[in-house]
């Protein structure tokens, strides 16, 4: 079940979206107001209850937004795929551990939207992903259980500023969350449809060239593991979203050095998920 949220004649809502490319609005017929709160009142068989239903408004109707509003976490994942390390010629190695940092809600665009390219820098990169959906809350969850938390999965372009991942010896807060440098979207696939398990292909374009191309299976720490880890300090919860690494390919690595410009089209594609797409413009 694919699940979206929107806006429509100035009114948010979210719905599922029909395999005919209509949506059925679920904030009409729920008494949960946002994907969140389904998610908050695991009420996803409520929603699955009426995919059968007419669809109320196409999607060229609608205009869609980042799929979650209000996540408590935005947690993310740094070199998770092997050939990364090797892009970065040996400053990075692998640890025991994964590599963890947090971004704000503000550093996404909707999909469809506009990725800000902010007016202090000329290095904004292009990072695509697979995002996990927390639908169970859980603590120190185990990594047999851990995939049973996952409640659905997204695809993000988690924009990246890249000189200003230095500014500080190791802080890249400030390169990671820049307003509108990435987006997330465009709605999430819930794992009855899309199983987390499963070998899940990430590709990258660029203007319609592609730069990323990668499969899951390839990860240095899997999904189960992710959550696991990410458990013992903290309390997942519905809502929570985990970006869980790009492949290599991004602009920073490339000889020479290729970043977004005004004008450029981003599309992530996620096997079972769909194309989230973004065009890129100056900061005012």
């Amino acid at each position: 079940m694919r699940l979206a949220s929107f806006n429509v004649g100035g009114r948010d809502s979210y719905g599922i979206v029909s395999p005919d490319g209509g949506i059925v609005d679920l904030g009409k017929r729920l008494e949960q107001r946002s994907l969140l709160d389904l998610l908050v009142a695991n009420a996803l068989d409520k929603a699955k209850d009426l995919s059968d239903e007419r669809p109320d408004y196409a999607l060229s109707e609608v205009a869609l937004r980042i799929p979650i509003q209000g996540s408590e976490k935005i947690i993310c994942v740094g070199i998770n795929y092997p050939e990364r390390e090797e892009e970065y010629k040996g400053d990075l190695k692998r640890g025991g551990y994964p590599n963890l940092f947090v971004k704000f809600p503000t550093s996404f665009s909707a999909p469809g939207g506009e990725i800000i390219r902010p007016k202090v820098s000329e290095q904004l990169d292009y990072e695509g992903e697979v995002v996990l959906v927390i639908g169970k809350p859980g603590r120190h969850i185990t990594r047999d259980t851990a995939l049973d938390h996952v409640a659905a999965l997204t695809a993000a372009n988690e924009g990246t500023v890249r000189d200003w991942l230095k500014h500080g010896t190791k802080n890249i807060t400030q390169g990671k969350n820049f307003e509108r440098s990435g987006s997330m979207g465009p709605w999430i696939v819930t794992t009855d449809e899309l199983d987390p398990s499963d070998d899940i292909t990430i590709t990258t374009r660029v203007n319609g060239e592609m730069r990323q191309n990668d499969s899951t299976k390839n990860m240095f720490w899997h999904f189960d593991e992710l959550i696991n880890y990410i458990s013992t300090f903290i309390t997942l919860r519905p809502g929570d979203l985990i970006l869980t690494g790009t492949p290599v390919g991004a602009g920073a690595h490339m000889s020479p050095p290729t970043y977004l410009v005004p004008g450029d089209v981003v599309e992530v594609d996620v096997d079972g998920i769909g194309t989230l797409r973004n065009t890129v413009r100056d900061e005012d």
